[in-house]
């Protein structure tokens, strides 16, 4: 098979993964590929998400690694078994790659959870709402551009949504839910909608007020999707050059904890809703 040019975000993932378990096993890839039958040069390119590697190989590889976690071992498998297209395929090459990878890692996690401070959280946005933030970019779209993006944030609805929805909890900030990205009709819709999808029970809104003491989270923004097992567990942040992903056990430690302040200083659901509700007739 040959060689990728452009692997997706989870493929990476993946090889990085088996290049961790090498190194844990204090094997060079010389070493792996002699036992692979195999070249240094594929090595690097499997373990760089180049290169396609099977789920048989994997467990192979994980036998001569010594890794004795079977459900990790088992999730590897799967990811590189998991070869069906998903929607976001339909937009290669329409849209950056990186909207691609946030796709795909929001359709394989086993729950989500992002804090939101200046915006409505894309997995909650109307279209009319979606529509005026990319129209406000600059430089300045054009509608053949426009339009495929805000069929993108709405495919993207999916995964909190139909027979089996992907538990999703996030915390935004009364400011987002006050701004007017559009019009008052806009807005109003747009809280409308938050609370339908909190009624329907597969969503969980936190909310946190502008007066709220003790909050200096400003730029805490993220979001963090649960994987197959907790080693898989990726965070996603935005930065200058577009999202980052995150799958370092300490820096994924440290968004546990950014999560748990954040929460902190946020309403309960309940109260959550409510205070939703009141800006519905405030706006």
């Amino acid at each position: 098979m040959a060689p990728r040019s452009h692997p997706t975000a989870r493929q990476v993932r993946l090889g990085a993964e088996l290049r961790k378990l090498r190194e844990a096993a204090g094997l060079k890839a010389r070493e792996v590929a002699a036992f692979l039958n195999s070249t240094s040069a594929q090595m690097s390119q499997v373990e760089a998400g180049i290169a396609a590697v099977s789920a048989e190989r994997i467990r192979r590889l994980a036998a001569h690694y010594a890794c004795t976690d079977e459900a990790f071992i088992d999730a590897l498998a799967s990811m590189a078994g998991d070869r069906a297209r998903g929607w976001w395929d339909d937009l290669r090459g329409v849209l950056p790659q990186v909207n691609l990878d946030v796709a795909e890692a929001e359709h394989h996690a086993t729950f989500l959870r992002e804090i939101v401070i200046n915006r409505v959280p894309g997995l909650l946005q109307t279209p009319d709402y979606a529509r005026a933030v990319f129209r406000y970019m600059r430089p300045e779209l054009p509608e053949s551009e426009i339009a495929p993006r805000v069929e993108y944030r709405m495919r993207r609805r999916s995964v909190i949504g139909g027979d089996t929805p992907t538990p999703y909890e996030t915390i935004v900030h009364e400011f987002a839910l006050r701004i007017r990205v559009a019009d008052r009709q806009a807005s109003v819709a747009q809280l409308r909608w938050i609370l339908d999808q909190i009624e329907q029970g597969h969503v969980t809104v936190r909310v946190i007020p502008i007066d709220q003491d003790g909050f200096a989270g400003a730029g805490a923004s993220m979001v963090y999707a649960g994987g197959p097992v907790p080693r898989l567990d990726t965070g996603l942040r935005d930065a200058p050059t577009g999202v980052v992903f995150i799958d370092a056990e300490l820096q994924l430690n440290r968004l546990r904890t950014l999560l748990r302040k954040v929460e902190e200083a946020s309403l309960d659901p309940t109260a959550s809703r409510d205070f939703i509700h009141r800006l519905t007739k405030e706006l």
